[in-house]
């Protein structure tokens, strides 16, 4: 039987990899071969480590919780059009020279743009 750790690690992983659309705490135990009392139970000490948020949720009738990551892994898509990636100035930009980050209007704008939600992410439709 596998130590309890390593069925955190495992919940954690699937919880993560169900990415923004959450997964059903029931899925999660039934993926993890476990009572749905163990499943409950390891739903709980992942949210009190702050790995997750629970949302209580009706399926199918019935009361359950939605298990979300709280943070999702980066990706290389996200900063795909990031305009340093293609600038001709990156030898020469960094925190003390002439050009620097801080003062890129470029980079100000893409990042403007982000916040706001204006740059779609590769993969996105």
């Amino acid at each position: 039987m596998p130590k309890h750790n390593d069925l955190e690690q495992k919940a954690f992983q699937i919880i993560m990899s169900s990415g923004n659309e959450g997964l059903p705490q029931s899925e999660l135990w039934r993926k993890l071969g476990a009572s749905s009392r163990e499943g409950s139970r390891i739903a709980l000490k992942l949210e009190s480590k702050g790995l997750i948020r629970r949302e209580r949720e009706l399926r199918n009738g019935r009361w359950t919780y939605r298990l979300y990551p709280k943070r999702l892994p980066a990706s290389i898509d996200s900063i795909a059009d990031c305009p340093c990636m293609m600038c001709p100035d990156t030898s020469r930009c960094g925190s003390t020279g002439t050009i620097t980050p801080q003062g890129c209007e470029k980079l100000t704008d893409w990042l403007i743009r982000l916040a706001e939600g204006g740059y779609k992410i590769l993969g996105d439709s």
